[in-house]
């Protein structure tokens, strides 16, 4: 008997997931010559030499085998300590987990917390990983949108209007990408008072806490509501470590403890070595003070590109207070977000993200990163403001 060859099956919950924007335009952009890119989301500096040092002891030292699956004992204890000496915040060892970046961390709560059906409040615009996550899922996401006018931060009462009973979680972002706004306390505390009047979690996704301007204070979200609180974060923005892949959440222990059942399934344990170089990131005094030159450096960035955006014709920006992004008006230009940022790449061979990149409410902006040197970002400012006056 002859068997009907057949092509390869996927699994459907596979063709859910759209692919990146970000991804597709760098891919074009890759393909031109003499392009400056606005677009990537990753700290150009390198990792400090501390904490590199520290790796290579571990390698040395033989940190090459399995370790617990939530994390070695050191480094749950020196984020343990980080909360408490930075925020005042107790957090027992107990209830963090060490992941492979914040990526997996808000991957894990997605999936060890809603279940088929449940709803997932996510603003919009928003980092590009929680809606997907909501699909991988099985949960319905519902946008909060965030409006310029709001200073990008969500407003109460539309949240409490976007509650039912299907709502488990809350997704919050601060300092925010895409829109570098920062989370002012009142806010901070009226989600935390919703959440815990209709016992529904809180996704709080913080790896840009350290990277403020203008007076700007970031508090952690565990502190206004511990008890429906999963905090995700990340060592890759703080200290210039995207490439090494190490995070962590803070939650509850009951739900710490389910986490790490699935997280042994997927990751098994982050490289032994990367977990001893984090514990010398968060202890050693030298990695600290290279996160506050990388901190002037961007606040000296920030202020460049605001100069030169205030300058130009059609564009309109309000100020970031944090991250390393601005979230840019065009629409003075008459161009909807994509369109604008395929016409820039062409004309001026700069790459910008458009809005709708992070939520049908991005429209109308572009976001723009500065996380380049100096010298690439005044020939991109001169670049744009030269197209837009061939408008």
């Amino acid at each position: 008997m002859r068997y009907k060859k057949h092509k390869y099956f996927v699994a459907g919950r596979i063709n859910l997931i759209q692919r990146s924007k970000i991804r597709e335009l760098f891919e074009r952009a890759s393909k031109m010559e003499n392009v400056i890119s606005l677009g990537i989301g990753e700290p150009d500096f390198e990792t400090p030499q501390n904490i590199k040092e520290a790796a290579k002891r571990a390698l040395d030292e033989g940190w090459t085998h399995y370790t617990p699956n939530a994390g070695i004992p050191e480094l749950r204890e020196a984020i343990s300590e980080y909360y408490k000496g930075h925020y005042g915040v107790n957090v027992s060892p107990e209830r963090v987990i060490v992941t492979a970046g914040a990526y997996e961390a808000t991957y894990l709560a997605f999936e060890t917390l809603l279940e088929s059906g449940d709803e997932v409040i996510i603003p919009d615009p928003a980092f590009v990983c929680y809606v997907e996550d909501a699909k991988i899922a099985d949960a319905k996401p519902i946008r909060l949108p965030l409006k310029e006018e709001n200073g990008f931060q969500p407003d109460p009462d539309e949240l409490l209007e976007l509650i039912t009973k299907r709502t488990r979680m809350i997704v919050v972002n601060y300092p925010n990408n895409p829109t570098g706004a920062v989370l002012d306390e009142e806010v901070a505390k009226a989600i935390a008072d919703i959440a815990q009047d209709y016992n529904i979690y809180i996704l709080s996704d913080e790896p840009y806490e350290h990277f403020l301007y203008d007076g700007a204070k970031h508090v952690p979200m565990i502190k206004y509501a511990p008890d429906n609180t999963v905090l995700a974060n990340s060592f890759s923005k703080t200290f210039a470590m995207t490439g090494w892949r190490l995070g962590f959440t803070i939650a509850p222990e009951e739900i710490i403890k389910d986490m790490i059942k699935l997280h042994a399934y997927i990751i098994g344990n982050v490289a032994s070595f990367v977990q001893v170089a984090g514990v010398a990131a968060l202890r050693e005094e030298a990695s600290w003070k290279a996160v506050e030159e990388m901190r002037k450096e961007y606040a000296e960035r920030r202020k460049l590109v605001l100069e030169h955006l205030k300058e130009m014709p059609y564009i309109k920006v309000l100020e970031p207070k944090g991250a390393f992004y601005i979230f840019a008006n065009i629409k003075e230009t008459g161009m909807k977000s994509e369109e604008f940022a395929e016409w820039l790449l062409e004309k001026a061979r700069v790459v910008v993200i458009p809005g709708t990149a992070f939520g049908p409410n991005g429209e109308g902006y572009i976001r723009i990163s500065y996380a380049t040197s100096k010298e690439k970002l005044l020939e991109a400012m001169e670049r744009i403001k030269k197209a837009l006056e061939e408008l």
